[in-house]
């Protein structure tokens, strides 16, 4: 059976189903490489697109609300917490400057705005300027860190004794929030065992065969 929600309603979608326990739970906190490719959906700084972002859709809150009217303090805020960028208040500056002119309105144009304020040699090469601020935008329309602090203790608690709660996550935001629920449920709470000490990662072969999975980090606590 396959239901659309967000995961962050598990305990509810479950006793709907009349499912009181289960045996093993998977989060992929990741988004699909037909979503990013898809330049409608404007996840994408690669490709032309409204600046949507929504994973569902049929939320009425967008990237292009969020970049059009955040008051500067906190569209800095989000660039900063979000994205981790140390240019944050030069981005979100610039932002605004440029929307006092004219909404910005397109993922393309988003990225022009980022890429010229941050100073030339200060970002790897092989990752856009733009990738940061994208990556806090993207959490911020979503509420993606706020859903997953929900979901961990409702999963845990919905595990049978040897059910296994997995985590896929895709950045340091993620991962230090599913190490420090683990780590809780071990030492303080004694409901769960840690069986990854250290978060899975894909081999150079696997990377090989698809980049994207370059920065997977999987996590794994048995219930007990």
């Amino acid at each position: 059976m396959i239901i659309q929600d967000n995961f962050a309603n598990i305990q509810g979608i479950l006793k709907g189903l009349r499912v009181s326990g289960v045996d093993g739970i998977l989060l992929d906190l990741g988004f699909s490489s037909h979503q990013l490719e898809n330049a409608e959906r404007g996840f994408s700084f690669m490709l032309e697109g409204p600046l949507d972002m929504r994973m569902d859709r049929s939320a009425g809150f967008t990237a292009f609300d969020l970049v059009n009217r955040s008051p500067l303090p906190a569209l800095e805020k989000i660039i900063r917490d979000y994205g981790e960028e140390r240019w944050a208040k030069r981005i979100a500056r610039s932002i605004v400057t440029r929307r006092q002119k004219e909404k910005i309105r397109t993922t393309t144009e988003l990225a022009e705005i980022v890429a010229r304020v941050i100073p030339r040699g200060r970002f790897l090469q092989k990752i856009h300027p733009a990738t940061k601020t994208f990556q806090a935008l993207r959490i911020a329309v979503n509420d993606e860190l706020t859903n997953l602090e929900k979901v961990l203790p409702d999963g845990v608690d919905l595990l049978k004794r040897g059910g296994r709660l997995c985590v896929i996550s895709f950045h340091s935001l993620e991962d230090r929030i599913v190490k420090t629920a683990f780590q809780s449920w071990a030492r303080r709470e004694a409901k769960a065992l840690i069986l990854t000490p250290k978060p899975v990662m894909a081999g150079p072969e696997e990377v090989r065969g698809n980049p994207r999975a370059r920065s997977a980090r999987l996590r794994v606590a048995e219930r007990l």
